[in-house]
């Protein structure tokens, strides 16, 4: 299915996201980097309101807060991607979804968790944003963040 120009803005439009601006690395790394077709975009981290949303599923937070905090993330990778390739019209497939979460030794829904970027994925992009997946508990994450997820995506 061919998409008309501009589809997945209005598709963001009608799901009231505004995305946000490519956030500089911390450490030394780049956002994204794309070779031939595939665009890989670095982690990113679970933030809302400019804050990153800390603790540790199993022990302070719960499946539920750990999902909205995933679908922050798909937002802020939508983000990233838009800076990537310029328009998110020219996504022909998200093919690769990778999910760190702070759990603890005995939480096991870190899948669930990850369906909060998932699902979003799934909504803005139609079939293109069905895509092979990863999730993982880690014992931490870089700020204390509860949820790391990092994309690769191939472009038209």
């Amino acid at each position: 299915m061919t998409q008309t120009p501009h589809n997945i803005y209005d598709k963001l439009k009608a799901l009231n996201i505004t995305l946000p601006e490519v956030a500089m690395p911390a450490a030394a790394y780049l956002p994204f980097v794309q070779t031939g077709k595939l665009v890989f975009l670095s982690g990113h981290l679970a933030k809302k309101d400019g804050q990153v949303v800390v603790g540790q599923l199993g022990k302070n937070v719960t499946t539920e807060e750990g999902k909205a905090a995933a679908r922050l993330i798909a937002i802020d990778l939508m983000g990233t991607l838009h800076a990537a390739v310029g328009d998110l019209n020219n996504i022909k497939r998200i093919v690769k979804v990778m999910s760190l979460v702070n759990s603890t030794g005995d939480f096991t829904e870190q899948h669930l968790v990850t369906n909060g970027c998932s699902e979003l994925l799934g909504e803005v992009f139609g079939d293109a944003g069905k895509h092979a997946r990863s999730a993982f508990g880690v014992a931490q994450i870089p700020m204390g963040a509860c949820v790391e997820i990092e994309l690769i995506v191939e472009v038209a």
